[in-house]
């Protein structure tokens, strides 16, 4: 379907200028600026619906797992929404962090999970209890982590294939996790890694999919409608999956970019709307901007300059190290 829509969505009008590629996007005599497709989000977006709400026919689902699932994917779909909302209309920033807080509610209201802390045995031996309740707490933390998985796909991007990448090695570990999980869990456990598999095995394979296309050389732009449509789909995961807290320990990548880029957001220094590096049209290669709060300057300062492929495959092989260690410290903190 991708090579169909991107046709599309060029008539529409939805495009954008590759700007790591050339030395002036506007210059439209340079030969390096390329047109490229834009929001192409938008169609693994609607054949992960798609499957999903076909998928409900072979799931045997109680009437409160029937709510919950549906509950995910009308959360899922209002982000996709306004994500390909964004692509067209440039929202601005107040209402990407006030939209999720909204599309959170119905995860929110439909949740029967624990809505308490377990600490391991050796943090409880030393405090002295081993849970900790929080109550609404809980359900204020489900909104927030909503919006933060929405924006920190979001913030960590501006290369060919970055955002779907950082998002197929979440996906991928969370996959693994509750395979894990599945081998040693009691029937009701097994059931919320059954039902967390059966979202994001078809997020996985439709990202996939559009990674073909939006790798370096980026024959497509994925858009924001991309970037919500994953953060929201990794938060219903965690939250019906329950384990929405391990889910943080899969984003230490975005939570660093997070807090580096935290001064710039909130205007302490300014913010421009592109935060990327510098192309340097006679190496090829992308230079780090300290101008530029995220990871990707500073890996590129770091590191040194490198081609934008190769910064990319940094950037992805950290995301792998994290989780894969973080996933360790979580499977091993749990049995002490």
């Amino acid at each position: 379907m991708i090579p169909v829509f991107k046709e599309m969505t060029l008539k529409a009008g939805l495009f954008g200028v590759d700007i790591n590629k050339c030395v002036d996007p506007k210059d439209e005599k340079d030969p390096n600026r390329k047109i490229i497709p834009e929001s192409l989000g938008i169609v693994p977006g609607f054949v992960f619906l798609g499957i999903s709400i076909i998928n409900q026919i072979f799931m045997k689902l109680t009437i409160l797992q029937q709510l919950e699932y549906n509950a995910a994917l009308l959360s899922i779909c209002f982000m996709i929404l306004l994500g390909f909302s964004d692509d067209v209309l440039d929202l601005r920033w107040r209402y990407k962090l006030i939209l999720p807080l909204i599309a959170s509610f119905p995860l929110v209201f439909v949740y029967s999970g624990a809505t308490n802390i377990v600490f391991p045995k050796f943090i409880s031996n030393i405090i002295g209890f081993k849970t900790l309740e929080l109550g609404i707490l809980f359900k204020i933390y489900i909104s927030l982590l909503a919006i933060f998985c929405t924006n920190s796909i979001n913030i960590l991007a501006g290369i060919n294939g970055l955002e779907v990448g950082q998002s197929l090695v979440i996906a991928g570990t969370i996959i693994l996790y509750n395979i894990i999980e599945m081998l040693d869990e009691k029937e009701q456990k097994i059931f919320e890694n059954i039902f967390s598999l059966s979202i994001i095995l078809p997020f996985f394979l439709c990202s996939l999919a559009l990674f073909i296309f939006n790798k370096f050389p980026s024959k497509v732009f994925i858009g924001d409608t991309y970037c919500y449509f994953a953060g929201m789909t990794f938060a219903c995961v965690g939250i019906l999956g329950h384990f929405s807290k391990t889910l943080l320990f899969f984003f230490i990548p975005q939570i660093l970019n997070f807090l580096y880029s935290f001064p710039q957001l909130i205007g302490i220094f300014p913010c421009p709307r592109h935060r990327l590096a510098k192309f340097d049209p006679k190496t090829k290669k992308l230079i780090g901007k300290k101008e530029n709060m995220n990871l990707l300057n500073l890996f590129l300062i770091i590191f040194g300059p490198k081609r934008e492929q190769d910064i990319c495959n940094i950037i992805i092989l950290f995301q792998v190290f994290c989780n894969f260690t973080a996933l360790f410290i979580r499977l091993s903190l749990f049995k002490l």
